[in-house]
C-alpha cells in the first residue's frame, strides 16, 4: 500500500511542550524519556467548558481550534487509542465500590467526545468521525483522510490524542508520553509519501504514540522516517525535498 499527500500545517500540545519552537526542540531530543512540565491552560475553550473535559479531549480540541483559526476544512477526523479512559476508569471505580456515577462523567465518556466538543466549542458544523485502532490509530486516521481527499475533499483535519490513564493500566500501557494531542491539516499532493512495510519476526513497540513518532520525523531533517504500528508491520514515510523547498 502506497499513497501521497501534503501537510499544510500542524499544532500539538503536551505537558511542558506547547509551542512550535518547543516541539522542534523536543523532536531533536530522541533521548527524552517523558513529557514533564506544567499542563498548558486552554487558550480557545471557555473555562467552564474546559473544566468538563478530560485533559486529552481538551488538548485535542485546543489543537484543532488553533488550526481552524486559519484554515477551512471539509471534515475532521479524531483518532485515539484510549479515548476517554480517564473518565471511564473513574466510572468503573465508582461502580465497583457501589458509589454513585456522575451524569457529567457518564455523558462525556464516549469515544467521540472530543469530536463533538470541537464542533460545539468552535461553532463549526463539520462532518466528523472518531477512530480507534490500538497502536495503529493515527495511521488508520491517515488512511481515512486519504480516502476523503480521493473522494473530493480539499482539506481534512486529523487530530490524534490520548489523555491520562488510570493507574491500574500502568503495567500494560506506556504512559510517559501522555497526555498529548497532535493536529494536522492534510491535502492532496506529492510532498509526503507513505508506504506500509512488513516487519517479520518480533518487533519492539516504540513508547511514543504514532502521531508523536510522525511529528518527530517530520520536524527532523531526515528525508525518511518510520512510524511503528506495534505489530508485524510499520509505515515508511519519505518526503520529496524538492517539492517541500518549492512550497
Amino acid at each position: 500500500m502506497k499513497f501521497t499527500l501534503d501537510m499544510l500545517d500542524w499544532r500539538a500540545l503536551a505537558p511542558g511542550v506547547n509551542s512550535c519552537e518547543h516541539w522542534i526542540q523536543w523532536a531533536h531530543r530522541p533521548d527524552a524519556e517523558r513529557f514533564s512540565g506544567e499542563i498548558p491552560k486552554s487558550t480557545q475553550i471557555p473555562m467552564m467548558t474546559a473544566r468538563r473535559m478530560s485533559i486529552g479531549s481538551r488538548f485535542a480540541v485546543d489543537s484543532g481550534l488553533l488550526l481552524l483559526e486559519n484554515y477551512k476544512v471539509d471534515a475532521a477526523i479524531f483518532t485515539s487509542r484510549h479515548g476517554e479512559l480517564e473518565k471511564t476508569g473513574r466510572i468503573l471505580h465508582n461502580l465497583a465500590n457501589e458509589e454513585p456515577v456522575s451524569p457529567t462523567e457518564f455523558s462525556m465518556s464516549v469515544h467521540n467526545t472530543a469530536a463533538g466538543w470541537l464542533t460545539i466549542t468552535g461553532k463549526k458544523p463539520l462532518p466528523v468521525t472518531s477512530l480507534a485502532a490500538g497502536h495503529d490509530s493515527f495511521q488508520q486516521g491517515i488512511l481515512e483522510a486519504q480516502s476523503m481527499l480521493s473522494a473530493g475533499a480539499s482539506r481534512v483535519m486529523l487530530v490524534d490524542f490520548d489523555g491520562q490513564i488510570p493507574a491500574i493500566y500502568n503495567e500494560s500501557v506506556n504512559s510517559e508520553f501522555l497526555p498529548y494531542a497532535v493536529a494536522i491539516i492534510l491535502t492532496a499532493g506529492n510532498t509526503l509519501q507513505c508506504e506500509r512495510v512488513s516487519m517479520p519476526g518480533e518487533h519492539q513497540i516504540v513508547p511514543l504514540a504514532q502521531s508523536l513518532q510522525f511529528l518527530r520525523g517530520y520536524l527532523s531533517s531526515s528525508p525518511s522516517f518510520e512510524v511503528n504500528a506495534g505489530n508485524r508491520h510499520g509505515w515508511q514515510w519519505s518526503r520529496d525535498m524538492q517539492c517541500e523547498n518549492l512550497n
